[in-house]
């Protein structure tokens, strides 16, 4: 008796054979997909204590949020000068605290941060006095409704992470971080603020994944990458970041998320494979999620001439420039479709191979008529506080215009007269003489 046996059509086969990645990738791409909505991560906003009532929900406004659905805590002056004092000047620490925070913690992806009308501290200065801090994966938006230097925000930040984490960041870690910030500011004054923060997140970077504790080793590695920058530094400056180094050298650190916060910062993007699957997800519904808080924020609550700055924003300017090159060449899908057929060894000799080498007898057994087939193939009420001053008894002046309409959360107007603002040498300006900035 014959054995029975169950013959494909060769042609079928070869449709088989040629659909498998697309199968595969859409497997992929759905297992990737969340199908259900996952749990929030804690979320906490912290507001500066000198805020205006009309202040504070501008803020929550502007953090897309309501007071309803995160925690929050007031951060006065007093926190700040906790773990300022003996670090920063007074004027730095300034007397009256107006900067807030919206801190989410995530599992992975490092620290991403957005700032917004903070004069003397940068997002890539916040996001690695983080990691010196000891947090290791969390999305930040630190703001004023007015502009302030920020050195305070760092205090409300930590604060914020450590309630929304429940994890207890150390004493000794909080108070280097603080000190990294001071230092890297005081050095943006002379050299610029992206140099600044380049060169100490370099220096950093080798003392902790090098293991450097030694004062001489240190202070080369500061010397060396000055050097390479193309930056000058005094004495004072080199003595003070390797007394600094040697401070943050004593704590251990997951050198892999440091090394991706620092990616982050340096605006290096996704593998390949990553960025298909966000784009498919996006597609899908699973959308990118990267930044987490910082892509709800409304630049529009704090006026056309808020100054804003974001960690993110180094990827983006990547990733576009990227796709720009892109277009020229090999399409996206192009990329798709060869990515999959290198995973799976398909081709286009291959397929051509089968073709010829096809049994006409099996596909005449199978289909008679199979020759014909074709494939086809997203003002506040407090009239006495100063625009950009921490201290507005000393820099009071006459406009009581609402500062939201013009961009800026104080109260009153700048003296015409007054050109001493310290936030404009790269201080803290919340000190008892007339002043255009605030501090913190």
């Amino acid at each position: 008796m014959r054995k029975f046996q169950l013959k494909v059509p060769q042609r079928a086969s070869r449709c088989i054979k040629k659909s498998l990645p697309v199968f595969m990738a859409a497997a992929l791409i759905c297992g990737s997909v969340p199908m259900v909505a996952k749990a929030d991560s804690a979320k906490v906003v912290t507001l500066g204590a000198n805020l205006s009532d009309e202040q504070k929900s501008s803020m929550y406004e502007y953090f897309g949020t309501t007071a309803d659905e995160v925690d929050t805590i007031e951060v006065t002056n007093q926190d700040e000068r906790k773990y300022m004092e003996g670090i920063a000047t007074e004027a730095q620490i300034g007397k009256k605290t107006y900067s807030c925070s919206y801190v989410e913690p995530t599992q992975k992806g490092g620290i991403q941060v957005k700032v917004a009308n903070l004069t003397f501290v940068t997002s890539s200065m916040i996001a690695s006095t983080l990691l010196t801090s000891g947090v290791e994966n969390c999305n930040v938006v630190a703001a004023s409704p007015i502009e302030v230097s920020g050195t305070g925000a760092l205090t409300g930040i930590m604060m914020a992470y450590e309630s929304a984490s429940g994890e207890e960041l150390s004493e000794e870690q909080k108070a280097a971080a603080t000190e990294e910030l001071v230092t890297t500011g005081e050095l943006a004054d002379d050299i610029g603020q992206q140099q600044a923060s380049d060169l100490m997140n370099q220096v950093k970077q080798e003392v902790i994944e090098e293991n450097l504790t030694d004062e001489g080793k240190i202070e080369d590695t500061v010397k060396d990458n000055a050097k390479k920058a193309g930056v000058e530094l005094t004495d004072e400056q080199i003595a003070q970041i390797v007394s600094l180094m040697q401070n943050i050298a004593q704590y251990d650190y997951d050198v892999k998320a440091l090394q991706k916060t620092l990616e982050n910062l340096e605006g290096k993007e996704e593998g390949f494979f990553s960025k298909l699957v966000n784009t498919f997800t996006g597609f899908f519904g699973g959308g990118d999620d990267k930044g987490g808080i910082i892509n709800s924020t409304n630049d529009q609550i704090l006026g056309d001439n808020a100054i804003i700055d974001s960690t993110l924003d180094g990827i983006k300017d990547k990733v576009n420039k990227d796709s720009v090159s892109s277009d020229e060449g090999e399409g996206f899908f192009d990329k798709i479709s060869n990515f999959f057929k290198g995973i799976f060894g398909g081709n286009k000799t291959a397929d051509a191979s089968d073709e010829q080498t096809e049994d006409p007898a099996l596909e005449d057994n199978a289909d008679g008529t199979a020759s014909e087939d074709t494939l086809t193939p997203q003002g506040n009420d407090n009239s006495e506080e100063p625009v950009g001053s921490d201290d507005p008894e000393n820099s009071l002046g006459e406009d009581s215009e609402d500062p939201l309409q013009n961009g800026h959360d104080g109260d009153a107007g700048l003296d015409a007269n007054d050109s001493d603002d310290p936030l404009q040498n790269g201080h803290d300006g919340d000190a008892d003489s007339d002043a255009a900035g605030e501090t913190e």
